[in-house]
């Protein structure tokens, strides 16, 4: 019988011998993200349409064309959620989390929607870690939450992956940039794609952006921010700077970094490998001063960062970092009769109340094929009950890589002496 239907174009499934890879990184992310003070938070996966229009920007790439937008039965227009910001920016004000004191420091991991053309390291449906810390200007948590990104990669055991880091000032020292933007591209208007056009005049800056390769050569010779800084911004991107010198992290000035979304302003940053082809970006993020201000809100200075979790894993395989797999059954108690099965449920019991995978049959196997099965999922031990083990109240526990059997007693002290022979191991995994 033919399938009534596969998965959509441009999303993965994440199968079960997959998520232990995924479980991995994430447990790493939120290590590193509670010791730097960030507790998580959970949005919506969709929201009003007008949150990402308005705080995403009109003129991005992603309101344009990408997002899923659609009217509900109530004549409402929503979104799925292209980016996490503006939903945890919502979240903020919507329940006042400035009474709880600043700054506020949240985490997360969502699911993101784009319409986009599917390729290797960019999806319809993809997923990412972010942080976003509300309440503070000060140059410092720029370079903080760059060192938590950081401190993510080396964790992660990525080499070879370098950041950038720009300021694209604020809206005084950007009118002026913009402006010489627009003298400088308007001498090649009539090389411009029609997307560049549009965005001449109303957000020049987003053609630094644009991924046509002939606008983008185009864009090489444009002027740079770096040369129109006030002078806030210049002093608050030195200080930036010299904090990340202060704890050791290594970068380079890219002043084409713009970031893809309008609600950028002073820092923006990317960490950028060459290792998995052109979406070589894995991690990306700044300083949105403006954008609770632009959804309502008083203004509260603002800055976060995202990492895609497909692209980690892309990089992570390329280099060939083996991802431990602690998803491994401990323990397969294989049984030959009724009073086996029960035995064997009590057993089982006990020592999964340790923590500690154990399984056994639930499929009628005959006990060859329980032990073909023990073999197949990568049993770390097997034991078989029948009764002569029920009688003696003892059976043995066998190691399935070195065949080394140990002896233990049936009773209530089975799963405690379990976890100490697992322990003493010095192959097996943690429990």
């Amino acid at each position: 019988m033919a399938l009534i239907t596969r998965k959509i174009k441009g999303t993965e499934d994440v199968l079960p011998k997959q998520s232990y890879r995924w479980q991995f990184i994430e447990n790493i992310m939120r290590e590193e993200s509670r010791a730097y003070g960030f507790k998580e938070m959970r949005t919506p996966v969709f929201e009003h349409t007008e949150l990402f229009a308005r705080g995403v920007g009109q003129t991005t790439d992603v309101v344009q064309k990408e997002m899923y937008t659609f009217d509900t039965k109530g004549g409402e227009s929503v979104t799925l959620r292209p980016e996490g910001t503006a939903g945890a920016a919502r979240a903020v004000l919507e329940h006042s989390l400035d009474n709880e004191g600043l700054p506020i420091k949240a985490s997360y991991f969502v699911s993101c929607y784009r319409y986009e053309k599917p390729q290797a390291g960019r999806l319809r449906e993809f997923h990412q870690f972010g942080v976003e810390e509300y309440g503070t200007q000060s140059p410092v948590a720029d370079a903080e939450i760059i060192c938590l990104a950081q401190s993510v990669l080396d964790r992660l055991g990525l080499s070879g992956v370098h950041l950038e880091i720009n300021s694209i000032g604020c809206p005084e020292c950007r009118a002026k940039y913009n402006q010489a933007l627009r003298e400088y591209f308007t001498e090649y208007k009539e090389q411009l794609c029609q997307t560049c056009l549009s965005r001449l005049e109303k957000n020049p800056m987003r053609l630094l952006d644009c991924k046509s390769p002939e606008d983008h050569k185009i864009a090489e010779g444009a002027p740079k921010i770096t040369d129109y800084l006030c002078e806030e911004c210049e002093t608050h991107f030195g200080e930036v700077r010299k904090y990340l010198t202060c704890a050791g992290v290594d970068f380079v000035i890219n002043p084409t970094i713009v970031r893809g979304l309008d609600y950028y302003t002073k820092t923006v940053f990317e960490f950028v490998t060459d290792c998995i082809g052109a979406q070589g970006t894995v991690c990306g993020g700044g300083r949105y001063d403006g954008l609770i201000e632009e959804l309502g809100g008083k203004h509260m200075p603002s800055l976060g960062f995202a990492i895609g979790l497909e692209r980690i894993l892309m990089v992570m395989d390329a280099q060939g970092i083996e991802i431990p797999n602690t998803d491994v059954c401990a323990l397969y108690i294989a049984t030959m009769g009724d009073d086996a099965k029960q035995k064997a449920f009590s057993l089982l019991r006990q020592v999964r109340e340790c923590g500690t995978a154990a399984e056994t049959d639930s499929v009628g196997r005959g006990l060859r094929a329980q032990m073909k099965y023990a073999d197949k999922i990568g049993a770390k031990y097997s034991m078989v009950l029948g009764d002569n083990e029920i009688a003696e109240n003892r059976a043995k526990v066998k190691n399935m890589e070195s065949g080394e059997q140990t002896e233990l007693a049936l009773d209530d002290s089975f799963a405690e002496k379990f976890a100490v022979l697992l322990l003493a191991d010095e192959k097996a995994f943690k429990i």
